[in-house]
């Protein structure tokens, strides 16, 4: 059991007080001389202690950053779309790479790109093309868009950068989008007519275009032109603000048309789907009345005209500008003094990828040569199975008959017709062999 001091003074000591100040002073002094010895100077840091302090020390200040609205212009040719999928080549990819280069973001923000609140005003798919699309995002408050521009390939350009308030989001922010959809004019030809570059159309088929397209003005249920969606869910339902063809106009000897729409939202591959129908109308291949039945229950076969013409014209922000434009603080995010730079953009970049693509590739009048494969109904029997192919006058169509033509008589166990100098097995295989004969023997007819 241990004793106070004061116990042990006042028990064991004398009543002296003179004693007892004696005891104490020496306890004092013994209890001084066993103690830790006193250190003036700390231990020297070792190399790895005074690695950490450097490090420290070299910590650059947090920096301040705000949410920015960055408009980007950008030629979907050779991209896989816009949304970043690590491990393909996407816009977003090239935009995210060229902001971490310019350190504009930390590698944090590179490999978790929610961290600076990322947002995109509209997806776009493989192909496609945007000249006003709008990226919301945190970055510091001085940034050079030129910086940004040097990093970047020649068809992706980011043409502003402006402050946006707190809580901006470029998607949820957003009250419409405006898309195009330019082709060749031979596409809206009537059937009998060559499908080629010389063809030129006149005002009663632009006429007839804009008759067309008024059926999808208002909202309507647009299960019918997207992939896995159903009749009853509230989502298919979009309204549809504008849609217009504007005038025809004729570049490096190919005449071309704009069809132009306005919507809250759209859907995948809706826009495609809606200009393949109007299309599909145009040439006779089908009747009006597949608009009106396309908003039913019934699932139809419509087709998907190519992605090469679609591009993102403007996001708009009517009520945002309406609310924070003109508030002294934020600019309004309509763009229109930077219109000359968009169509800067669109003749050196746009146009001539999809004039250049259409001449090497044919996607337009190869698209349309199957276009009458679609049935244009409810969706019961394989579009290729149809009868009345060989009444096409097209040397493609034809041979999709034949080899449709070669299945079904090995199916049937008939004698198919084959080089009986080469012994091939009675299988699919042999079958496709054929087809692709047939394929060879017409084309050197």
């Amino acid at each position: 059991m241990v004793l106070s001091t004061r116990y042990l003074l006042k028990t064991v000591l004398p009543t002296n007080s003179v004693c007892r100040s004696l005891f104490a002073a020496t306890l004092v002094l013994t209890r001084t001389m066993v103690s830790d010895p006193i250190i003036t100077q700390k231990h020297p840091l070792s190399e790895d202690d005074e690695s950490i302090v450097s490090k420290k020390q070299c910590i650059e200040p947090r920096v301040k950053r705000k949410k920015c609205a960055v408009l980007l212009a950008y030629s979907g040719q050779g991209y896989l779309g816009l949304q970043r999928n690590k491990g393909t080549k996407t816009v977003e990819e090239e935009l995210l790479q060229a902001l971490k280069a310019n350190n504009l973001i930390t590698d944090e923000g590179f490999e978790q790109i929610q961290t600076m609140h990322f947002q995109r005003a509209a997806r776009t798919d493989k192909g496609v093309s945007a000249l006003r699309q709008i990226i919301s995002l945190l970055l510091p408050e001085e940034v050079n868009k030129e910086v940004v521009n040097n990093a970047l390939p020649e068809q992706i350009r980011v043409l502003d950068i402006r402050r946006a308030t707190k809580g901006f989001n470029s998607k949820n922010s957003c009250d419409g989008r405006t898309y195009s959809y330019t082709c060749p004019t031979f596409a809206f030809a009537p059937q009998e007519a060559t499908i080629d570059f010389s063809y030129r159309i006149d005002s009663t088929v632009i006429d007839k275009i804009n008759e067309i397209v008024k059926n999808f003005l208002g909202c309507h249920n647009y299960h019918n032109y997207t992939s896995k969606k159903k009749p009853g869910d509230p989502s298919a339902q979009r309204y549809m603000v504008s849609f217009y063809c504007d005038k025809p106009f004729e570049k490096d000897g190919i005449e071309l048309i704009s069809l132009y729409v306005r919507g809250q939202s759209f859907m995948l591959h809706q826009i495609r789907k809606m200009v393949g129908v109007i299309i599909a109308i145009c040439r006779g291949v089908a009747n009006i009345d597949v608009i009106e039945r396309s908003w039913k229950q019934e699932r139809l076969d419509l087709p998907i005209a190519p992605g090469l013409g679609l591009v993102l014209e403007e996001v708009h922000y009517d009520k945002y500008n309406e609310k924070f434009g003109n508030d002294g603080m934020h600019e309004r995010l309509d763009f229109v003094e930077l219109n000359e730079q968009v169509s800067e953009f669109r003749a050196k970049h746009i146009l001539p990828t999809i004039i250049k693509v259409e001449k090497e590739e044919r996607s337009m009048q190869l698209w349309l040569e199957q276009l009458p494969l679609h049935t244009f109904e409810v969706r019961s029997e394989h579009r290729h199975m149809r009868t009345d192919i060989n009444e096409l006058n097209s040397p493609g169509l034809a041979t999709l008959q034949a080899a449709a033509e070669l299945i079904e008589k090995e199916q049937n166990n008939e004698e198919p017709v084959i080089d009986t100098n080469v012994e091939l097995p009675h299988d699919n295989l042999s079958t496709l062999a054929d087809a692709a004969q047939a394929m060879s023997s017409s084309k050197n007819k």
